[in-house]
């Protein structure tokens, strides 16, 4: 009898952690579900700015025959990254942002992501060109585009559009402090004149 009144309570302590794991699953999820949608939602009131890495792209860093322009010379997005950049294109339609001024960095993997999205067309913007490789101008393109931003959320200069930008690692993290992973998204709003990131997106691939 105590042998079955044990394992009873074994069965019913696991059933229980069981329930109290799927309620927390579901808790997550809704929380991440919400956070996704108030910041997409945000982006399409231009409350705030879409600083994006630009989508999957194997390696790191760039050939040492890198040469502006020539995507024979670059890391470029795989056949994934492809796919991601259009999965979170259209997840970014379902919120009603269809259309949207999209600036990019030169790099042809972050030109390619931002076409993908398939929201607008990739507008070049140097400041967002990778510094991976050189550092030297890391001061210098942060600040760039630090009062970049700060004027596109600027209230007294409404825009049309929301503003997606497309970039690198090195950027975001210099700008951010956040370290974002390939397509990751990172929302940015202007508060008291200095830059807050509200919150990050990843959308699954």
């Amino acid at each position: 009898m105590r042998a079955n009144h044990y394992f009873r309570s074994i069965k019913d302590g696991m059933w229980k952690s069981c329930l109290l794991l799927c309620l927390l699953l579901i808790i997550a999820t809704h929380s991440h579900a919400s956070n996704e949608a108030n910041a997409f939602n945000s982006l399409k009131e231009r409350k705030v700015v879409a600083l994006m890495r630009h989508a999957i792209a194997p390696g790191n860093g760039d050939p040492s025959e890198f040469t502006l322009g020539d995507c024979k010379t670059q890391r470029n997005l795989s056949s994934e990254g492809i796919q991601q950049a259009q999965k979170i294109g259209a997840q970014m339609k379902s919120y009603g942002i269809t259309n949207a001024d999209v600036f990019s960095s030169q790099w042809c993997r972050c030109i390619d992501t931002a076409t993908e999205l398939g929201i607008g067309p990739a507008q070049a913007l140097p400041m967002l060109n990778s510094f991976y490789q050189d550092r030297s101008s890391s001061e210098l393109q942060t600040n760039q585009l630090n009062h970049w931003i700060k004027d596109r959320l600027d209230e007294s200069k409404p825009r049309n559009q929301a503003a997606i930008l497309v970039t690198h690692q090195v950027n975001i993290t210099a700008l951010t402090g956040v370290y974002p992973t390939s397509g990751e998204i990172v929302f940015i709003a202007l508060n008291n004149d200095q830059l807050e990131v509200v919150t990050t997106v990843v959308i699954p691939h």
